[in-house]
């Protein structure tokens, strides 16, 4: 699927926050946020600001499921399920999230 830069970072707005949801980001959680990066062939800049989000999470006034468009959800919601997993732990606070990010998707 073609996704604009912009799209491309708002993706990745979306799996660092979701990563941050239990307030620590494991080296499990890195790279997965790295590789789904390098699937999408982020720039240098680009990069760097994923990196940044791992460092210090994305500000919340950026991320805005309405601004998903219908057509990339499902890549949306596929990628943010990878980020609360890929610790191999789930804990309430991020399935609640998941649930939320999901209902605002299908509304």
């Amino acid at each position: 699927m073609k996704m604009t830069p912009a799209e491309r970072m708002n993706l990745m707005r979306f799996v660092c926050s979701f990563v941050w949801t239990d307030l620590k980001v494991a080296q499990t959680e890195r790279d997965l946020v790295m590789r789904i990066a390098g699937r999408l062939a982020l720039n240098e800049a680009e990069s760097r600001q994923v990196a940044a989000w791992l460092q210090v999470p994305p500000n919340v006034e950026e991320i805005d499921p309405a601004s998903v468009p219908p057509a990339h959800r499902q890549m949306f919601l596929q990628a943010a399920e990878l980020a609360i997993n890929a610790d191999g732990r789930v804990v309430p606070a991020e399935r609640d999230s998941m649930t939320l990010f999901r209902s605002l998707l299908d509304g």
